[in-house]
């Protein structure tokens, strides 16, 4: 991952909203969770739900895919594990280091 990316992705994150929708779709899975399902769990406006699920998009934390009426949106976990590495490829000063491996899943 490079830096453009990384902040990106920090920015994206940097919302106690966005968090809490990255969050949600880091606990659902791979199936991810239907747009309504999202915006009843966290008690989010369907139009804020909208602009926020737009920045985490454009950020490639998370996807969406149509199933029949619903939109479903999922974490894209490559993006977070590659965040994660980002942050922690210097850890221990290159040395090994059992932290790091206890970072990424």
């Amino acid at each position: 991952m490079e830096n453009k990316q990384a902040l990106t992705s920090l920015a994206a994150l940097a919302n106690e909203t966005r968090l809490a929708i990255f969050r949600l779709l880091i606990q659902a899975g791979p199936n991810g969770i239907q747009a309504s399902k999202i915006g009843e769990a966290l008690d989010v406006t369907s139009s804020s739900l909208s602009f926020h699920l737009k920045e985490l998009s454009y950020s490639n934390l998370v996807t969406s895919r149509q199933d029949g009426r619903f939109v479903i949106y999922t974490a894209q976990f490559e993006t977070m594990n590659a965040l994660m590495d980002f942050l922690t490829e210097n850890c221990c000063d290159g040395g090994t280091c059992t932290v790091r491996a206890n970072c990424v899943s």
